[in-house]
């Protein structure tokens, strides 16, 4: 009779081991890969995530501290004892550690720092005054370097003592000359294939190309594609070899930097988003939100010197000036929501069994900015309409209201249009472009139409 095979754990059969305990978590997640685990860890609460974070080793919590989310990783490491974070550290690749050690205070810091090995303090402490986002930031300074005149058999034999050190960086080594400048590059394959008597320089490749620790991590990036590198060397003010940006760590930092930039792009803040409190949502949103009624109400009084409404009573043209502020409203809050979305589709932040409840913290997120933005509407709106008498504090609050529910309809379409092209097999990126803006332009309008109209008539 065959053995059965073991089912795969899940998110579920972590909860239930949780609430076991007595070993159950252990043996769970020694069936779980570290990149699963830390992105169960965004799901459950942070007293669950603790719970599973103390039941792992010295060796798994820093793999998966890599892995996890930047929200998880500074929840799990502002909870660590000072015994917990020096372990980690004397674990952790440097460049790794200086991220850790930058979530807790420095006092802190300088406790974890003092009771590891000096000379490696004294790296972490170089390597941290260097801006997170140069080649000195996202660079690791252990790296292979042997001066000129080294034979190849002597060099394989010193990465032979490193031992798991040099498994760790892998791409090859380097060659200085008297003043630690790198004058050539030597792949692990020339190591293994030449023989043991040749000089390095013998197989080096000489055309060497280096970053300035102060370069920006996009140039850094940009110099490993142009040159098809798998690392490449960081240099100091004289030239001297300090550290190594491998491609992976240049890949990670521009993807990261490019997610900022678009997430800035469409006034929204990097992170997380569907994880985040309704309220730092919002406070992250409005200052885009807040231009726009600003532009929106510039665009109704230039309307009205051109002589839209402005008559006795309250006419189509005076509802129609305000037109322009809930096409950027609208437009604007649709397209935050669907790009969160869409993002959270291409990471796995947003699931199946979470859409629900990501539909609706969205939905809750765009009314709220609409109650905001229709508010400051309606009393900026009450004095400007003072010309129509008795009617502009109701048509001001008209105007508030109905920009309130275009608003909210349109944080729900840009969401139910990126969910529905998911479900049905379309990729949402593409249609929650150009085909959302004109939804939740059209729509927006006629709902915020009809509102005031009906309200005022």
């Amino acid at each position: 009779m065959r053995p059965r095979a073991r089912r795969t754990p899940t998110l579920r059969d972590l909860r239930a081991a949780i609430v076991a305990r007595h070993g159950a978590l252990g043996s769970l997640t020694e069936r779980v890969h570290t990149a699963d685990l830390a992105s169960w860890m965004s799901e459950l609460s942070d007293e669950e995530a603790w719970q599973v974070f103390e039941s792992l080793a010295a060796v798994e919590r820093a793999q998966l501290l890599e892995y996890a989310s930047d929200r998880v990783r500074q929840l799990l490491v502002l909870r660590c004892e000072i015994a917990d974070l020096t372990a980690l550290v004397e674990i952790l690749p440097p460049d790794e550690v200086v991220d850790l050690l930058a979530l807790v205070d420095e006092e802190v810091s300088e406790q974890v720092l003092r009771a590891v090995d000096f000379e490696r303090a004294a790296g972490l402490r170089e390597l941290a005054g260097y801006d997170v986002d140069s080649a000195g930031g996202i660079m690791t300074p252990e790296v292979d370097i042997f001066p000129e005149g080294t034979r190849v058999g002597d060099a394989i034999r010193a990465l032979r003592k490193d031992g798991e050190d040099h498994a760790e960086l892998g791409p090859g080594v380097f060659v200085v000359d008297g003043g630690d400048r790198p004058v050539g590059f030597v792949t692990d394959r020339e190591l293994l294939t030449t023989p043991i008597h040749s000089l390095l320089e013998e197989v080096m490749d000489r055309e060497i190309v280096t970053v300035h620790a102060d370069d920006d991590q996009e140039h850094v990036a940009q110099v490993l594609s142009k040159y098809s590198l798998s690392a490449v060397p960081v240099v100091d003010d004289r030239g001297s070899l300090i550290g190594v940006v491998t491609a992976d760590d240049a890949l990670d930092a521009f993807e990261t930097e490019a997610e900022e930039d678009f997430l800035k792009l469409v006034g929204t803040a990097p992170g997380e988003q569907t994880r985040l409190p309704i309220r730092s949502r919002v406070r992250q949103r409005l200052p885009l939100m807040g231009l726009t009624v600003v532009g929106g109400l510039a665009s109704a009084k230039i309307l009205a010197l051109a002589g839209a409404g402005g008559g006795e009573g309250i006419t189509s043209g005076d509802v129609l000036r305000y037109v322009p502020t809930i096409l950027g409203l609208a437009g604007n809050v649709g397209i935050q929501s669907s790009t969160i979305i869409v993002r959270g589709f291409a990471t796995g932040e947003v699931r199946a069994d979470r859409e629900l409840s990501v539909f609706g913290s969205e939905v809750a997120t765009g009314a709220t900015i609409g109650l905001v933005c229709g508010l400051a509407t309606a009393l900026v709106a009450t004095f400007s309409e003072a010309a129509s008498g008795e009617l502009a504090l109701a048509f001001a609050s008209a105007i508030g209201i109905g920009i309130a529910i275009a608003v909210t309809w349109a944080a729900a379409l840009g969401c139910v249009v990126p969910m529905a092209c998911h479900r049905i097999g379309v990729d949402p990126a593409v249609v929650a472009g150009p085909f959302l803006i004109t939804m939740s332009d059209v729509s927006g309008t006629a709902i915020f139409v009809a509102v005031v109209q009906a309200l005022v008539n």
